[in-house]
């Protein structure tokens, strides 16, 4: 087990709130992890205890999915210990985490397509000279875990065909099924839906009442204080706060992840100009599959159109096409008139886009951050002549773009991969907002961001708005949609409702809308 003077633990470290009642099941002890002159994890220290659902809260950067990575054993800490059931785990090794019990979910999933649910939850569980799989037995512990805790799911569906919180289920059995009694997940509800969501803390709720210790890595208050039973903050590498959520609340949590009260900024009422962007009768089939149908929509100068809808309707196929990356099969798309083509004419053209993936369409992991801040805008005089890269104007390019977006995580010549998601977003966002825009298309913008750059983010698409940019916003957050938009339009099965002013927008009339009733809501 781990050994440790009990004074050395820090006051912020306390556990009273705890029920001592509980046995404890793990203890991370003065864990620190530095990448170059980074300090991701500084002395970091804290208990969990059986059936406890624990919230790892903190601003995008704090050291949260470097601190669990340690944990699950996929990276190797500078100095700390761990123990799990009283007993010191090797680090630096994920099979000594999962034989002591510790399963993690990343946030990206890591399921093969091609294979069936029982194969990827069987996969590497067998010794590799045996004659043949047990799939029957496999078959039989799936089922029984499936039915144990509410985690329905086809054994012998492919993942290809499951829906994100379906896989989101397979990815928790995997774990399961390797006798994980300690669970990880980073960012569970990145990519759900708020039904979806629901769903899943109902099921860790059950996980939790029946032994199972649960931490979770999230960005969303809202959740928080709905699902976890104690909140631990970081902020710069160190824990700051621990609490127990019916003791706290959301602005106070908002307040201890970013140091600072946090208010999001309020969109005014403008007159939006020209059109700027038009679609008219826009249609898309992907490998025989009607993604979009009869799309028609406008976006103004100064003005912010918000597609709203529940994830899987086709925004990803929206936000392709518009962008450039996919032809539309139907109809026509015009930019001030003319009709837009491919995606390096929009570039060129004053268009800048968020992508809704990040990591596979925002960003080159494994470039520098100068390079990525200048990947679109390569063929601008500044950053190239004569077909040679100016790498001090780009360089200093990205210097600006971290100062003023405040993109933390290394200097310019740190790779991208190593940044976090929300410091990607930012960059991302930078190197648009840094232009003169004429259209900014921001799919989901703020997915993954925590409170304090969700702010920032909102106010640098409003400032746009301001200057004269039109907006096109797509997002699943049906609270930041209203926020923003001075228009709205519900996108469902591949077609979009007629617009709503903002004004005559609620909650209730848009989640109608999302689910398909148009008539009787509008």
């Amino acid at each position: 087990m781990v050994v440790h003077d009990p004074k050395e633990m820090s006051s912020a470290i306390s556990v009273t709130d705890v029920d001592i009642r509980q046995r404890e099941v793990l203890e991370l002890y003065k864990i620190t992890k530095t990448f170059g002159k980074l300090v991701a994890n500084d002395d970091i220290s804290f208990k969990v205890y059986e059936g406890e659902l624990v919230a790892l809260l903190g601003e995008n950067g704090a050291g949260k999915t470097t601190l669990m990575n340690i944990l699950f054993g996929h990276l190797l800490p500078d100095a700390g210990q761990v123990a799990v059931f009283g007993r010191e785990m090797e680090l630096g090794r994920p099979r000594a985490a999962i034989a002591a019990g510790v399963g993690m979910v990343h946030q990206h999933f890591t399921l093969a397509n091609n294979l069936t649910v029982l194969e990827n939850v069987m996969v590497g569980t067998e010794a590799l000279n045996r004659v043949a799989s047990d799939r029957a037995g496999g078959r039989r512990k799936l089922i029984a875990l499936a039915e144990q805790f509410g985690l329905a799911v086809n054994p012998d569906a492919y993942v290809s065909d499951l829906s994100v919180g379906e896989r989101q289920r397979v990815e928790i059995l995997k774990a399961l099924y390797r006798d994980a009694r300690i669970l990880i997940l980073d960012e569970p509800t990145a990519v759900l839906a708020a039904p979806e969501a629901e769903r899943l803390f109902s099921t860790l709720r059950t996980m939790a009442q029946k032994g199972l210790s649960i931490i979770f890595i999230s960005h969303k208050l809202g959740e928080v204080m709905e699902a976890s039973d104690r909140v631990i903050v970081l902020r710069a590498g160190r824990i700051v706060a621990e609490r127990r959520t019916r003791d706290t609340d959301q602005a106070t949590l908002a307040e201890l992840m970013v140091g600072r009260r946090v208010n999001r900024p309020v969109r005014q009422r403008s007159e939006p100009g020209r059109v700027v962007l038009a679609a008219e009768q826009l249609g898309f089939i992907e490998r025989g599959e009607v993604k979009l149908r009869d799309v028609n929509f406008t976006v103004r100068a100064a003005e912010v159109l918000g597609i709203v809808g529940v994830s899987g309707n086709g925004q990803a196929a929206l936000g392709h096409v518009v962008c450039g990356i996919d032809p539309p099969t139907q109809g026509r798309l015009t930019l001030d008139g003319a009709t837009m083509e491919s995606s390096r004419t929009t570039a060129s053209a004053g268009v800048g886009r968020i992508p809704e993936d990040r990591h596979a369409e925002g960003v080159v992991g494994e470039m520098a951050i100068w390079e990525n801040a200048v990947l679109e805008r390569i063929g601008e005089n500044r950053f190239s002549r004569f077909g040679l890269v100016n790498r001090k104007g780009a360089r200093a390019f990205a210097a600006e773009l971290i100062r003023r977006f405040d993109i933390r995580g290394g200097d310019v010549d740190q790779q991208v991969r190593r940044l976090s998601g929300g410091n990607m977003q930012k960059l991302i966002l930078g190197r648009n907002l840094a232009g003169q825009l004429r259209l900014l298309v921001a799919n989901q913008p703020t997915r993954g961001l925590d409170e304090g750059a969700i702010a920032s983010v909102h106010t640098e698409l409003l400032a746009a708005r301001a200057s004269g940019t039109a907006v096109l916003l797509i997002s699943e957050d049906l609270n930041e949609v209203c926020a923003l938009a001075d228009r709205i339009q519900v996108i469902f099965k591949g077609s979009l409702s007629a617009p709503l002013a903002a004004e005559a927008a609620d909650a209730r009339t848009l989640g109608l809308m999302m689910a398909g009733v148009w008539e009787t809501a509008q």
